[in-house]
């Protein structure tokens, strides 16, 4: 069964279409790449996946419950929106991690806030920050970032702060990590490391949708790619089939102004 199925998905800005009826499903330990323009609605995409932009018509569902239906107010409201998007965790182009606190404490932080509303808090508070904290320690190794954990962002460089973002992400243990343009804001000599981790997490069987502009490491590292332009899919398949043999006009525009690695 599809761990992710977007049924029919359009969003409206100001008059303009930005999505147009798009549908892909995602099985589960799959990673999928999105690929595209700058303006073909990617990143908008994503952020409807995240419920971080309220799709204007479809379905969205994860392991088959219906968390967003536009034609069902129940599941538009802000208390149940917050809770579905624990299913997925976000990593954006610009780190946005929190400039006062350490590496450890930004991998932290969403899950204390979490584990505060549960009944059991104040009795097991100080057991409860100390298996956070440990997990946190734990995917800070996973980063290779063990010696930087109690540094804050600005000591850190911008594929580190990207690797802490990662963590972060995974702190939450969503179904489906997400990744708008990871590398987007970093030097070229930084982009190995962080493109390096989401090889690892894919290497692992981790769930992601990745939206990127690296066509070689899309290529590499994706079990099914997308292809957007102008608001809709274009094509989509297997990355060698995407990427060797494209079967639409406007795919083989877009890949050739890229020379493959």
């Amino acid at each position: 069964m599809s761990i992710l199925e977007a049924e029919h998905i359009c969003k409206t800005f100001n008059h303009t279409e930005v999505l147009k009826d798009i549908s892909f499903s995602l099985e589960k330990g799959q990673a999928l790449s999105i690929i595209g323009s700058s303006g073909s609605g990617k990143t908008t995409l994503l952020r409807c996946l995240n419920f971080l932009e309220t799709p204007d018509k479809g379905v969205i569902r994860v392991n088959g419950e219906t968390l967003f239906d536009a034609d069902d107010p129940s599941t538009r409201q802000e208390a149940a929106i917050r809770k579905k998007r624990l299913h997925f965790g976000l990593v954006f182009q610009s780190f946005n991690l929190f400039p006062q606190y350490t590496a450890i404490q930004n991998v932290m932080l969403a899950k204390e806030l979490l584990a505060s509303e549960q009944p059991d808090y104040k009795a097991r508070k100080k057991e409860i920050q100390e298996e956070i904290r440990a997990q946190a320690e734990t995917l800070l190794v996973q980063m290779g970032l063990s010696n930087r954990k109690d540094n804050y962002p600005h000591q850190l460089s911008g594929g580190q702060c990207q690797r802490v973002a990662i963590a972060r992400a995974l702190a939450l243990q969503p179904d489906i990590l997400c990744f708008d343009e990871p590398t987007s804001a970093l030097d070229p000599e930084l982009t190995g490391e962080v493109l390096r981790v989401i090889k690892e997490l894919a290497d692992e069987n981790t769930t992601m949708v990745i939206v990127t502009h690296e066509m070689a490491f899309a290529r590499d590292v994706a079990d099914h790619v997308i292809f957007m332009d102008d608001g809709i899919i274009v094509e989509q398949g297997d990355p060698l089939q995407v990427f060797e043999h494209p079967a639409e006009e406007r795919t083989r525009q877009f890949l050739s102004r890229f020379t493959q690695g």
